[in-house]
């Protein structure tokens, strides 16, 4: 089975970046490497944080917000829970969310789950490109969301249409130049057919 193993964010200033995601509690999860590839509007993807009570989603909204974050959207309750959304100052958009509406608990900036959430133009087809290539399905809603099984990686991988994502987290669909991504993983290298480059992942 083909393997899911990493996710690189490419941004204008490394040593900036990896002090903001450490502070905010994704260092373990996201490398990062210099670019300044031109890039402009929505880059189409998304780091979705899952997170066990409300006061977790304060906390962690708290913490990057006071390493440099914006709001795209503040933390509120909604039909499917209580989440957030900010943009880091490389840009990457990160939604913070849990599916509980009470705390059971103190407040902590404890993270259950990081997904990559790839905004795709078609995600049937996007599902039977990564198939191709080895990657098994997990869950898949038709052409509404598909999770890779990626036990490989503490980040999981799913697919979202593109105007969904945007409309999800705040921001318009529109966007052009470098996604600002490497994915990687044992199929690489190759890109993707919504532009998502893939490399071979280091040992």
């Amino acid at each position: 089975m083909t393997s899911f193993e990493s996710v690189t964010l490419e941004v204008p200033d490394p040593t900036a970046a990896d002090a903001f995601y450490n502070a905010f509690g994704l260092g373990p999860y996201v490398h990062v490497r210099a670019s300044d590839a031109p890039t402009t509007g929505f880059r189409g993807f998304a780091l979705s944080l899952v997170v066990s009570q409300p006061g977790n989603v304060d906390a962690l909204v708290g913490a990057a917000l006071d390493a440099g974050a914006t709001t795209l959207k503040p933390a509120t309750k909604g039909f499917w829970g209580y989440g957030g959304v900010v943009r880091a100052p490389d840009g990457t958009i990160c939604k913070i969310a849990t599916s509980k509406k009470k705390d059971t608990g103190p407040a902590a900036r404890h993270i259950d789950q990081v997904a990559l959430l790839l905004g795709v133009a078609d995600v049937k087809a996007s599902k039977r490109f990564y198939v191709d290539r080895g990657l098994a399905v997990a869950k898949s809603f038709g052409g509404k969301y598909v999770e890779f099984d990626t036990p490989s990686s503490a980040v999981t991988l799913a697919l979202y249409p593109r105007r969904a994502l945007a409309k999800d987290t705040g921001v318009s669909q529109e966007g052009i130049g470098s996604h600002r991504i490497v994915i990687g993983g044992d199929a690489g290298p190759f890109t993707d057919p919504d532009g998502f480059v893939w490399k071979v992942a280091s040992v």
